[in-house]
């Protein structure tokens, strides 16, 4: 039950608190790492493909078993001291591995440069939280962006790191972070980490397989419970869940295009890079900023119905 408590302690403080900037965050010392051993390693193996593919390899191995060894031994030697202190760290990482309120927060701020009119302002806060080129996007596609990106990181942003919470307490969602976070700074197709980054990018749709089918099911009752089409997210998320470059990601961007009766995807430059992507959802009506919003209610509903769910499947099997 403490485990559980924790769960449900984290979730409430991420949706409280967020994540303060002055406080020192897991998962940029995660990322801290990765960039470290990627800087330092991946000049000295280019460019031999197998020797690239290698050390990706090996620096996966590195960062995964740190990232699940570190908080398991912070834990240990908690519960050594006091079983309370022990769930005192444990929630603390659970509200520090949860991202719902910074994705809405980060989102939002996309939403209020759309609403003062200010394009170049939209554009910089889209530049913080995709990893497409932003510069001479138009109001549309920069809703889109933000949508798709609120979409997406519902799934592994969320509800991914909380099944692995409930499976393997803090250590296997941290390890889930730490693959996340890899496939986010190496898992690109391009010249400088189409090798060096393959495992990582591997790991992580197979890490997200069974979490985004979860979120995307999911979301379409959650859809129904905020007053969206949720006929229209069933349909679409059946017709369209493979619309993407990523086994994952569409699952739950067409849900999300399905519940609010818009067209996401499409093509979009990456590093000056013109990427094919199919469309999801139908062009039922223009995208508008107020998008994003309605994409955050639906993240929002969505994370407390599997919280619940979860909740329930625990105890049963527990």
């Amino acid at each position: 039950m403490m485990h559980l408590a924790a769960i449900v302690a984290g979730f409430i403080l991420d949706l409280i608190f967020g994540d303060p900037h002055w406080l020192p965050h897991p998962i940029c010392l995660i990322g801290n790492m990765i960039g470290f051993i990627e800087r330092h390693l991946r000049p000295l193996l280019a460019p031999n493909k197998t020797a690239l593919l290698v050390g990706g390899a090996l620096m996966v191995v590195i960062v995964t078993v740190t990232s699940f060894v570190v908080p398991l031994a912070i834990l240990l030697a908690a519960a050594m001291v006091s079983p309370w202190l022990a769930f005192a760290l444990e929630a603390i990482m659970y509200y520090q591995i949860f991202a719902t309120k910074c994705l809405r927060d980060e989102s939002m701020k996309v939403y209020d440069a759309l609403h003062k009119n200010d394009l170049a302002d939209a554009r910089v806060k889209l530049s913080w939280i995709v990893g497409r080129d932003t510069k001479n996007l138009d109001e549309e596609e920069i809703t889109k962006g933000a949508v798709e990106t609120v979409a997406e990181n519902t799934a592994d942003g969320i509800i991914a790191p909380m099944l692995y919470m409930f499976l393997g307490g803090a250590p296997l969602a941290f390890l889930y972070k730490s693959i996340n976070t890899m496939d986010s700074m190496v898992g690109y197709k391009n010249d400088k980490f189409l090798y060096f980054g393959r495992c990582a990018a591997k790991l992580d749709d197979l890490a997200n397989l069974i979490p985004a089918r979860i979120t995307g099911l999911v979301m379409i009752a959650a859809a129904y419970c905020v007053g969206l089409n949720g006929a229209g997210a069933w349909k679409i998320f059946w017709r369209d869940r493979y619309n993407h470059l990523s086994p994952n990601s569409a699952m739950t961007e067409s849900v999300t295009a399905g519940a609010l009766n818009i067209q996401l995807g499409g093509d979009h430059y990456y590093f000056g890079k013109l990427v094919h992507k199919d469309t999801i959802g139908d062009d039922i009506r223009p995208v508008c900023a107020e998008d994003i919003v309605q994409a955050n209610r639906l993240l929002y509903m969505t994370a407390v119905l599997c919280l619940a769910l979860f909740s329930v499947i625990y105890l049963i099997f527990k």
